[in-house]
């Protein structure tokens, strides 16, 4: 009697501590990694809208979810090394801002997910198979980069009516760069305007690529140079066109708040916000190669009047009332 006893209580404490035991295990916190070549300060307009995607999706930073910030500072080799470091550290999803961001990663992992923010052309430079069926690591949105770039010209072509001649600023290392001056030449033929193509391959190139337009007689300058370097110089490049007496249409935001003419393009805080799904989604079980690649739905054009003042240039009525944003 007294063994079946003792065995009952032994089973009974077993029974009763098990569940104890399991709610005592700590839970796993998921951890991101996010990589950028740019510093994070020069990225901020996007980084707010991230964590409130992620806050409005449940995920607090140091929380519940861990996020491993990486800049590579515009070295090239350091992003490399950062997107290995993510590896190294096994998170669980790596969000990576730019082309050459995703690049990084994509060479750095086959298996960790890959969330994109600034796809550019994802299907042209390899990143996915297609948006509809990405089929590897990677997924995310793009940001029609080559796409809008006539819409750019075609608005800069409405603002300086008289406009002939534009110089495009390039990166001749970019990957979108072949699709971006394909797309120029379709819409520069059917506004009768003839292009100067001019590469930026570092922040010492901007003033000569100023001059550059100046001497082949450029009515304006349409600035589609990517890199981290740019965004450290923003107030430098205003500044040059201020003194070539240039109006420039920028791929950015920033830019122009910076001091620059006019934006138009995506909503970058909406494109951020948007990325936190993916993360989201990932986090609850889904594979990137199952997830379809999505394409910006909120647009902005900005216009400085304060920067079309320093060159004498005047908005037209009909540009100006479609502005989203104007800042006086």
């Amino acid at each position: 009697m007294t063994k079946k006893i003792l065995i009952w209580l032994l089973a009974t404490l077993l029974l009763t501590t098990a569940p104890l035991a399991e709610a005592q295990q700590p839970t796993k916190i998921p951890r991101i990694g996010y990589l950028t070549n740019a510093s994070l300060s020069a990225v901020s307009d996007g980084l707010e809208p991230f964590r409130q995607g992620l806050r409005d999706l449940g995920y607090v930073e140091g929380k519940n979810i861990v996020i491993e910030w990486r800049s590579g500072e515009g070295n090239r080799d350091r992003q490399r090394s950062l997107a290995a470091e993510l590896v190294r550290l096994k998170v669980d999803v790596i969000v990576a801002r730019g082309s050459g961001d995703i690049r990084a990663a994509k060479e750095a992992t086959t298996t960790i997910p890959i969330v994109m923010i600034n796809g550019g052309d994802a299907v042209g430079s390899g990143f996915v198979a297609s948006l509809a069926r990405p089929g590897g690591n990677v997924t995310g949105l793009s940001n029609l980069r080559p796409e809008l770039s006539g819409k750019r010209l075609e608005l800069l072509k409405e603002t300086v009516p008289r406009l002939s001649r534009v110089a495009v600023f390039v990166s001749s290392t970019s990957a979108d760069t072949a699709q971006i001056l394909k797309e120029l030449d379709l819409a520069a033929g059917a506004l009768g305007v003839k292009l100067q193509t001019l590469s930026i391959l570092s922040s010492k190139d901007f003033e000569t690529a100023f001059q550059a337009a100046g001497k082949g007689r450029a009515d304006a300058v349409l600035f589609q140079a990517p890199g981290p370097f740019v965004s450290s110089q923003r107030p430098q490049i205003a500044e040059l066109a201020v003194k070539s007496r240039l109006p420039v249409m920028y791929e950015r935001a920033a830019e122009v708040e910076a001091g620059g003419l006019m934006y138009y393009g995506v909503n970058t805080p909406d494109l951020y916000r948007r990325a936190a799904t993916y993360v989201d989604k990932i986090l609850k079980g889904r594979t990137p190669a199952d997830l379809p690649v999505e394409q910006p739905i909120k647009f902005e054009f900005i216009i400085n009047l304060k920067a079309a003042k320093q060159i004498g240039l005047t908005i037209p009525p009909n540009v100006l009332v479609r502005a989203d944003k104007v800042i006086r």
